[in-house]
Parts: structure tokens; sequence; C-alpha cells
């Protein structure tokens, strides 16, 4: 089951934006994100910390999330590919989330954020230390924002 959610996953972000994600983090904070021994696909669908990533849409869309991802968020990948960023903030929380990824859309990234989220099922946890970025290829075209973090708190 699990290289089934791993494949919806990479077939929706392909190749490309797994990369950017990686590149651009590399770009905006001056270090690595994970090294791609034996492969970035791996390394990112495997690292102990969330990694989650959105398109441009006007309501953007995850277009990726790797385990660690889906399993706090206690999402499916199909759950998880149709669902717009703005969700994983409760309805309370969404404007200040809104106002933050505006800072980071001037910014290019923000370090050592922190905030409420809401689980598929309810449940709220307070993420810490998260760093955002924008994801911009070489040429500096924008092709979304993508989150990571290591540290959360549940509050229920």
């Amino acid at each position: 089951m699990a290289e089934e959610e791993r494949a919806i996953i990479e077939q929706e972000a392909g190749p490309g934006r797994i990369a950017l994600i990686a590149s651009s983090y590399l770009r905006l904070f001056g270090e690595e994100l994970v090294t791609s021994e034996p492969g970035l696909a791996d390394a990112l669908w495997h690292l102990p910390a969330v990694v989650l990533a959105h398109g441009t849409q006007d309501d953007p869309i995850f277009f990726y999330a790797n385990r660690t991802a889906l399993d706090l968020f206690e999402l499916t990948p199909e759950q998880l590919i149709a669902m717009p960023s703005r969700k994983s903030a409760e309805p309370m929380h969404r404007n200040e989330r809104a106002r933050f990824m505006a800072q980071v859309s001037e910014q290019g990234r923000v370090d050592n954020y922190a905030g409420v989220r809401v689980t598929s099922t309810g449940r709220r946890f307070r993420m810490e230390r998260a760093r955002v970025w924008n994801l911009t290829d070489e040429a500096g075209q924008y092709h979304g924002q993508a989150a990571t973090f290591d540290q959360w708190v549940w509050l229920d």
C-alpha cells in the first residue's frame, strides 16, 4: 500500500517538481533538504520531517506530501492532491495563514514559523520551527510554495 501511495504522489508531482522542492530549498536556505542518495524522490519520501508543496492556482492545491506529512495530516494521497492548502489550517486560522503565505511570497522564504494546523479528522497540532519557501526555478519563475518541519505538539 505504501508504494502505491508513493506512486500516486510522485505521479502528481512529477520528477521536475520534486527536484524543484529540493533545489529551491538549497538556493534559499544554503543547505540541502535531503541528500539525493540513493535518490531524491526516495530521500524526500522517507524523510522523518514533514514536506508539503502546493502549486500556483488561485486557491493553491497540494501536489506533494511525503510519508510523514500524509501520516500527520491523516490523509490519503488522493485526498491530498485534491485539497486546497488553506484547508490545512482551521477556518479561524486561515486569514493568519494567508497573511503568512503572502509574506513568504514577498520574502522568498521564512524560517522558524509556528502555527496551528488541523488533520483530516479534526485533530489539532501546532507545528514548530517550520521553514516555508517559494518554489522557483533557476530562471526565477514561480511554481508554488513548500514547507518542512520536524516538530509538532498535539493540542487535543
